[in-house]
């Protein structure tokens, strides 16, 4: 059976290959390039090819805090990401987060198939200095790390036939939608006044919500390792810097050219990061631990997943306080997990789900227009408006349940057409000799 089902993908593969040649779509008109801006063109290059460097750096991260056993396979995860997605994107997957809407649910699939009509059509209204395909290459490189995130929650225990399989559909029947709803201006979130600068939303919270999902459903690992038990800190450290550096790409690059609220949200992002990298090292330290550099680490990253969706839309001395309370939380529910049966064996959901809830709140609660005037839906609770924070909490409310039942039951769909866990004995090797043939050298 296995042998069967391993083929498919390869079938597919050379499917859509020969789609390529039919679909060539050679432009029959010249590219649009009245209202382009250089500068803007240039930074956004830039900023896309930042992105894409945050799945190499998650590699990196996730891979120094697992097993030795499982370093390459964990690291694995990420990259084929940035094969698989980027062929889906192209496919159909641009068509379904920003083609024309269908009731604002989803786009349709036709609209850009096979990147249909993309050379030549119009920038993208919110990126209006900006060609259209860079535009939807930029948007992939958030499409393609969303699936890489909730490999964390199931490390050391999936299929990787079976994890391609899931990803792809997470990327198709969650990431996409979301990102309609949220980022298309007929998108049933965008309508409602939800804002999300970069992301937090649509990758942080569904990834975040999708591995907790993933984390209850795959169950405990059989080898009885419910605490991290970190490979190579050094590659953590490294991650973390990779990451940190391409988030600049990832929240600055969303305001869509280079200007004042790129400006802000680099700022913002720098910010957010630094104090809670501190705010997580020293509450460990009050709560009797040794300041670590995985603590660092992991308080870093949550900060810059909880300024994700303010980044452009609130002032520097808030993003202090968005990184240091998100921090604290997100250390607490880590702790809290720990006491349950619960396998999220790199706190995902702790760490990118709550973390981008609580920034996607106060995103309600800090947003102001002075900082940002395309925040066309009003002030935040903190300034007596109150319209945004509600939109915040319904929006909350709809992703963190779609994203979490949703995901669920792709996992149930995988796991009946590939199942999803390796046998204990598997397990106990380790899945980079069992799923890859390779390991870890162990010479000096």
């Amino acid at each position: 059976m296995k042998e069967r089902l391993s083929i498919v993908p390869f079938i597919l593969l050379i499917a859509i290959s020969i789609l390529g040649v039919i679909h060539s779509n050679v432009p029959t008109k010249p590219m649009v390039t009245e209202g382009l801006v250089a500068g803007d063109v240039a930074w956004m290059l830039c900023s896309a090819g930042l992105v894409l460097l945050m799945t190499p750096g998650l590699a990196l991260f996730y891979g120094g805090m697992v097993n030795t056993r499982n370093v390459i396979s964990t690291m694995l995860q990420s990259f084929i990401c940035m094969g698989i997605i980027s062929i889906l994107w192209i496919v159909v997957g641009f068509s379904l987060a920003f083609g024309d809407s269908i009731g604002g649910f989803i786009g349709d699939p036709r609209t850009y198939f096979m990147f249909k009509g993309v050379l030549e059509s119009k920038p993208w209204p919110l990126a209006s200095t900006i060609p259209l395909v860079l535009f939807a290459f930029f948007q992939l490189k958030f499409a393609v790390i969303s699936p890489a995130l909730i490999t964390g929650s199931f490390s050391e225990r999936i299929r990787f036939t079976s994890y391609i399989l899931f990803a792809s559909l997470f990327s198709m029947l969650i990431y996409a939608p979301i990102a309609h709803w949220t980022w298309h201006p007929n998108g049933i979130l965008y309508k409602m006044g939800v804002l999300d600068f970069a992301g937090g939303t649509v990758v942080h919270i569904s990834a975040g919500c999708s591995a907790l999902a993933a984390a209850i459903y795959l169950r405990k690992r059989k080898t009885g390792e419910l605490h991290l038990n970190p490979s190579n800190i050094p590659f953590v450290l490294t991650g973390t810097g990779l990451l940190w550096f391409g988030w600049f790409g990832f929240n600055a690059g969303s305001a869509g050219g280079a200007n004042h609220v790129a400006a802000i949200a680099l700022a913002t992002t720098n910010t957010a990061a630094a104090s809670a990298g501190i705010a997580w090292t020293l509450f460990d330290v009050v709560r009797g631990k040794k300041p670590s550099a995985l603590g660092f680490c992991i308080g870093s990253v949550v900060g810059l997943v909880a300024i994700t969706p303010a980044a452009g839309y609130v002032t520097i001395p808030n993003s202090i306080f968005i990184g240091t309370v998100a921090s604290i939380i997100s250390n607490i529910v880590v702790a809290l997990s720990a006491k349950t049966n619960l396998d999220d064996t790199l706190d995902v959901f702790p760490c990118h789900g709550v973390g981008a809830m609580v920034g996607m709140l106060f995103t309600g609660v800090f947003a102001n227009r002075a900082v940002n005037p395309l925040n066309e839906t009003g002030n935040g609770l903190l300034f007596g408006e109150t319209k945004l924070f509600l939109a915040h909490l319904t929006g909350l409310g709809i992703v963190v349940a779609f994203s979490f039942f949703g995901a669920f039951l792709l996992l149930k769909i995988t796991d009946m057409i590939s199942p999803l866990r390796v046998s204990k004995e598997e397990e106990l090797e380790g899945l980079d000799i069992t799923q890859h043939g390779e390991q870890v050298s162990m010479r000096a």
